[in-house]
């Protein structure tokens, strides 16, 4: 393994360190316990090709502002990232998340075409999200989304993001939400900006996800591939044979009650090295992960991406990833393939055998 002395390339001397840019994404649940998907064009500007999880970045006429670039709170959960998140979520892919008069009320349904033109309206900037649901009723319903890790991206990427992931839930019971239902099949759907963006929803199993990129047939990059692998320990699909859909709302419910405790758990380990690791006693809510490059695997020069450290802006700060795990992952022309989830102490075992293998051969 080419191992290296420092975890990730920076910028030029002469050029100033880009400051990450506030955004927020949504890991969202079906009913069913699927997860939403949506396809990046070729052409997008952020993960080209790629399948993502919804959301974008921060609007201060839509959402509010967020601390200075300077400001470590700059890169914490606030209402500001909520907001950005259900409004992106909706613009995309016409999901949403929003509730009738208050948070208690049930959830907002509003007609396609009064929806359609509600995304073009707001996404041209017409008029603010905020306002737009109070005219027809309604608020966001940011008191469901539940913080599951921030991602900063590394010193050297030209644009750089901090995105505070949410996992929100649908409600268990069968949703007749138009654009819930389209998603169940890979729909296209129709964009405020006209598909420059996304070309399509759809919903599946995390497992499902993941074993599409592993044959190839989608491009997922490593902070999807890593909160999927989470995701399919806990996500596993319908029970075998024939269920009343009591039977299997109970079923996908004890799956979610699973996951709200894994969320909630510390130590975030389970490897005795592990579990001695500061970031182990960060709960999934509050990880901070910037990925960092450990070195270049011997047997298929994949990438090995450590998810530790929180990046330059929380260097010191106490905060912190997954020390556990590690991505492998091999970028070409910008875009990631053949990304995988490993035990970080295996993988690096792994390496320290070829490498004492190769110096015996030498011998």
């Amino acid at each position: 393994m080419s191992m290296k002395t420092h975890t990730s390339a920076g910028p030029p001397k002469d050029k100033k360190l880009a400051p990450p840019r506030p955004s927020a994404s949504v890991v969202l649940l079906s009913p069913e316990n699927q997860v939403l998907l949506l396809h990046r064009v070729q052409t997008s500007s952020a993960f080209p090709s790629a399948h993502v999880f919804p959301g974008g970045n921060l609007s201060d006429f839509h959402d509010g502002t967020v601390p200075g670039p300077d400001d470590p709170k700059r890169h914490e959960d606030s209402l500001p990232y909520r907001l950005g998140a259900i409004r992106e979520t909706f613009e995309e892919s016409g999901i949403l998340l929003a509730r009738e008069g208050s948070i208690d009320g049930k959830p907002l349904s509003i007609p396609s075409s009064e929806r359609d033109k509600a995304r073009r309206a707001i996404y041209k900037n017409e008029i603010r999200f905020v306002e737009w649901l109070q005219s027809v009723g309604g608020v966001a319903d940011t008191e469901n989304l539940l913080p599951f890790t921030r991602w900063i991206t590394p010193l050297n990427q030209p644009r750089r993001f901090t995105t505070q992931m949410y996992l929100y839930m649908l409600p268990l019971s069968t949703s007749n939400d138009p654009a819930v239902a389209a998603a169940r099949s890979e729909a296209m759907i129709p964009t405020p900006d006209g598909g420059v963006e996304i070309t399509a929803a759809r919903f599946d199993d995390a497992s499902a996800w993941l074993e599409k990129q592993r044959k190839g047939e989608i491009v997922m990059f490593p902070p999807q591939c890593f909160l999927l692998h989470l995701l399919s320990q806990f996500l596993v699909g319908p029970p075998p044979g024939s269920r009343s859909s009591t039977e299997l709302i109970e079923h996908f419910r004890s799956q979610r009650e699973k996951l709200r405790g894994f969320l909630a758990t510390v130590p975030t380990a389970s490897k005795p090295k592990a579990v001695k690791h500061p970031t182990a006693q960060i709960p999934w809510a509050e990880k901070v992960i910037s990925p960092t490059i450990l070195g270049i695997r011997r047997s298929d020069k994949r990438s090995i991406l450590a998810l530790d450290k929180p990046g330059p802006e929380l260097k010191e700060s106490g905060r912190g990833g997954d020390w556990e795990r590690v991505v492998l992952v091999n970028f070409a022309k910008g875009v990631a393939k053949d990304v995988e989830v490993r035990g970080r102490e295996e993988v690096l075992a792994e390496e320290r055998r070829l490498e004492n293998a190769a110096k015996e051969t030498k011998l």
